[in-house]
């Protein structure tokens, strides 16, 4: 056997959903700068799931099916006054209410094709409001029911704050969402695969995908970097940190990727919406700060940043806490873990790779007694 640690450079699986080749990512073909300019989010979800774009019909169909589905049940809400709010991370927050939601879900161990995806909707629609209302209970407000009237990105910075968003925000938010929506065997679509392999229910393929996106290494990097960006404080500062994260070899956030070699495709554009939020709020020093890590990292390691980097800088910018950074890219994230569970289903095979054992060779058994 041929041991590749980590699983680089493995093929696993065949799939139609998404691709990265040439430092390209596309979704079913479509270039994600296309999508990314052009795009809104609840057409990337149709595009993944369905394997095409919606007419405007079937595009109507799903907001409809989405904001339909939106409302949490009262359990739910209830269950997050039991959580040890000044305690508990919002990740932790988010994988126990999905897994509780399939208990109030009576189609939750229903197999079938048409159940599948009623079940996908209602978890890409209730995904939203779970990070939303869990982000206003704990801080003692009431949580902001879903309107039908608003876009998918725009109803949950509504049901964030309480207030209809801004017109850059939105922009600002669906085209994160576009962005982080899908990216090809990544760890937890690749947990949500494994999960559901063995013809488990789609709420624990969703929990298991959570739980591998919540490590640092994954999902949990954009609040990583907005942590590094708070202690450095200032653009004065940047250097000197910097330079002495680099002479002790630690890890500096969001820079590099397994699959890149010349650079992230979606880090570009969040560069842009960066620059832009950051002026409108006027608090450029964090794209002014990020810029300038980048030239070091960038010209000192070749190594560029990627998509989690400047995602950190506009969500502080779109006033979102710290902690709900990594829920939020649940938030998109979900819309391609879906796509693959509904592919995985399609033509399973159980997941099931080997291990070149290197322990101790053959041993006998000792009685207690005869043990030193």
């Amino acid at each position: 056997m041929t041991v590749t640690r980590g699983l680089e450079g493995v093929v696993a699986t065949t799939s139609s959903i998404s691709s990265i080749i040439d430092d390209t990512l596309t979704y079913v073909g479509y270039n994600i700068d296309d999508l990314a300019d052009n795009a809104s989010f609840e057409e990337v979800i149709f595009l993944l799931w369905h394997r095409k774009l919606p007419t405007k019909s079937e595009l109507e169909e799903l907001k409809i099916l989405l904001a339909e589905n939106a409302e949490l049940p009262k359990e739910i809400l209830d269950h997050f006054k039991m959580y040890p709010i000044d305690k508990v991370h919002p990740m932790a927050a988010l994988r126990s209410a999905v897994s509780l939601l399939g208990l109030y879900d009576e189609e939750a161990d229903l197999m079938d094709e048409e159940a599948n995806y009623r079940k996908a909707i209602r978890l890409q629609a209730k995904i939203p409001s779970i990070v939303a209302a869990f982000a206003r209970v704990r801080k003692g407000l009431e949580p902001v029911a879903p309107r039908k009237d608003l876009s998918f990105a725009a109803n949950f910075l509504y049901m964030l704050k309480g207030k209809e968003p801004e017109d850059i925000a939105v922009e600002a938010f669906n085209k994160v969402l576009v962005l982080h929506a899908d990216h090809e065997l990544n760890a937890s679509t690749f947990t949500a695969r494994v999960c559901v392999a063995t013809l488990s229910d789609i709420y624990s393929g969703v929990t298991a995908a959570i739980g591998a996106l919540k490590g640092p290494l994954h999902g949990g990097a954009n609040e990583a970097v907005m942590k590094m960006l708070t202690e450095i404080g200032s653009l004065e500062n940047v250097e000197p940190y910097i330079r002495e994260k680099l002479a002790k070899k630690e890890k500096i956030m969001g820079f590099g990727h397994r699959v890149y070699r010349k650079g992230d495709p979606r880090a570009k554009h969040l560069r842009e919406m960066s620059k832009k939020l950051t002026e409108l709020t006027g608090e450029p020093h964090w794209y002014e700060m990020s810029t300038k890590i980048e030239a070091i990292v960038t010209g000192e390691k070749g190594l560029p940043p990627n998509v989690d980097f400047y995602s950190a800088s506009i969500y502080h910018s779109l006033g979102i806490d710290h902690d709900l950074f990594t829920p939020i890219f649940a938030v998109s994230r979900i819309s391609g873990w879906l796509a693959h569970i509904l592919e995985q289903y399609e033509n399973n095979r159980l997941i099931r790779p080997r291990a070149d054992y290197i322990g101790p060779g053959m041993q006998k058994f000792i009685p207690i007694e005869q043990r030193g």
